[in-house]
């Protein structure tokens, strides 16, 4: 399968993602600073687009499926990313992270989930590759998770008794206060190097991506077996969630019945990888699924506005 694109594809995928972040940190925002709204959303926009100018290529390149099966991943990745958003919402709030400091803490959370992605992407693919009956266990794990996620109230995230928040602040040393962009600084007098809470956020959402990439990178799977498709739509979803946190961090709770639809679309694409194993079945179609998706997504958000909408007339009147 890695045979299918050459390595001036890899490299030239790399390049292009080397130069959004250049120019993302080198030139748009340079100096820490809080996000606008409608930045935010020109942002968001602005990554969509890319992304869809690199499936416009695919489609030129390797054709009309492999064009659907990018997009097809590049929209689940960017929808199951949505959960993350609520996620950061409470990370923030709970370190009180100042808001000119959350940009620049999730572009270097970025980066590392792109390196972890890669890992994790790469492990499934030999996995499946070598142990081909592996897609029943993940497709079951999708159906598992998409039921469970649906039945859960809304559970809080507890940072406070956080393992992993109490462990990292056991074992290293740490200033109570932030410290600029800085994740590390020297003590005055002292001169020893010691972690900023900057920096426990950073773990913090780092450890978050890697518990939400245990649902997204089965369910790509399920859409293509290609490499190159699976990394290159799960790049293009991830550089758009910062700019997606920004333009909706303020509105996400109000999503209600969102929830659902992921959790429908987790047990649809895990149903999906369960079928398609038999090969004395028919294959459920890529265009299926991304039609599916797409109705699924939209018309739990559609239905939570309208509950919303609903409610708020009720209560003027």
């Amino acid at each position: 399968m890695f045979e299918e694109h050459s390595i001036w594809a890899w490299l030239g995928f790399t390049a292009l993602i080397l130069a959004i972040l250049a120019a993302d940190l080198g030139l748009f925002h340079r100096k820490a600073r809080a996000i606008p709204v409608r930045e935010a959303l020109i942002m968001t926009a602005g990554y969509i687009t890319l992304a869809l100018c690199f499936n416009a290529w695919i489609y030129f390149e390797f054709g009309n499926q492999k064009a659907v099966e990018f997009l097809t991943g590049y929209f689940i990745e960017y929808a199951l990313s949505m959960d993350n958003i609520l996620v950061f919402v409470i990370i923030f709030t709970y370190f009180q992270v100042p808001s000119h400091l959350q940009m620049r803490v999730l572009l270097w959370g970025i980066l590392a989930a792109l390196v972890l992605r890669g890992v994790f992407i790469l492990a499934g693919y030999a996995l499946i590759e070598n142990f081909h009956f592996t897609v029943l266990f993940l497709g079951a794990f999708l159906v598992y998770t998409g039921f469970k996620t649906m039945a859960s109230g809304e559970e809080a995230v507890d940072l406070e008794n956080s393992r992993i928040v109490r462990w990292t602040r056991r074992v290293l040393p740490m200033t109570t206060d932030y410290h600029g962009e800085r994740f590390f600084v020297r003590l005055s007098g002292t001169g020893k190097r010691v972690a900023t809470p900057l920096f426990l956020v950073l773990i913090v959402l780092n450890i978050t991506d890697i518990v939400f990439a245990l649902d997204s990178i089965p369910a790509i799977f399920a859409i293509t077996r290609d490499p190159f498709i699976v990394y290159t739509s799960n790049v293009f979803a991830i550089l758009g969630l910062r700019a997606l946190f920004f333009a909706l961090r303020g509105m996400v709770d109000k999503f209600r019945y969102l929830k659902y639809g992921l959790s429908l679309t987790l047990v649809f694409i895990g149903i999906k990888m369960i079928f398609n194993y038999p090969e004395e079945l028919p294959d459920i179609p890529t265009e299926w699924a991304l039609g599916v998706t797409a109705l699924l997504i939209f018309g739990s958000i559609g239905l939570s506005l309208i509950k919303n909408r609903a409610e708020e007339k009720a209560a003027s009147q």
